[in-house]
């Protein structure tokens, strides 16, 4: 059973449509739809506090968490489900923002719903080609009205694109276009030149 504190946090509890959906990472992209009003950004978790000469790698952690506890009651959140990392200490680094978004969830009353989006999903809805380079992600921002400040917030936002189509929910001001699809190119055919039986060759 969920208690509510008030008027206020009953009717947010009926009526919000709030999604959250993040691109983790030391710089991690956010965006937000909230009752069809949408916002992002990016924050920057590893920058260090003037005049601290020294802290701990924790605190990057430290930081990611105080701003999802800053946040407005969520009803979905989906981030960037990354398999394959440049080095080991950005598999580590990746494995915290997640174990820290998802006891988040785990621990809101009521529990918060999250998943993950692959990241050729991602860059395959936003530009056609699942390969696709920052600078693309980034230009494809125009279709949805917004100018990221960077490629993390560019990447939020297409997975908040996912969301929303999921959710059957309407993006403000129209739909968005579907990517072209990627021209395959084809393959030549290598042509092999057979010699008949008994042919003299020079």
């Amino acid at each position: 059973m969920t208690t509510y504190k008030g008027l206020d946090d009953l009717l947010d509890s009926v009526n919000h449509q709030r999604l959250l959906a993040i691109d983790l990472g030391g710089t991690t992209g956010w965006a937000m739809w909230d009752n069809g009003v949408i916002t992002s950004g990016s924050i920057n978790l590893v920058k260090k506090q003037r005049g601290k000469r020294f802290e701990g790698p924790g605190m990057k952690f430290v930081r990611f968490d105080r701003w999802l506890r800053s946040l407005p009651r969520l009803r979905l959140v989906s981030f960037e489900e990354v398999r394959r990392h440049r080095g080991v200490a950005a598999a580590h680094c990746y494995g915290g923002y997640l174990s820290h978004l998802t006891a988040f969830c785990d621990t809101q009353d009521p529990e918060v719903p999250y998943e993950g989006y692959a990241v050729g999903t991602i860059k395959k809805r936003a530009t056609g080609n699942g390969a696709a380079k920052k600078d693309m992600m980034i230009s494809a921002c125009a279709k949805l009205g917004i100018v990221p400040a960077d490629d993390n917030e560019a990447d939020a936002l297409w997975i908040l694109v996912l969301m929303t189509e999921a959710e059957g929910l309407a993006w403000p001001g129209a739909p968005v276009p579907m990517p072209p699809e990627k021209v395959k190119k084809k393959k030549k055919k290598k042509t092999t030149l057979r010699r008949s039986k008994g042919e003299i060759t020079p």
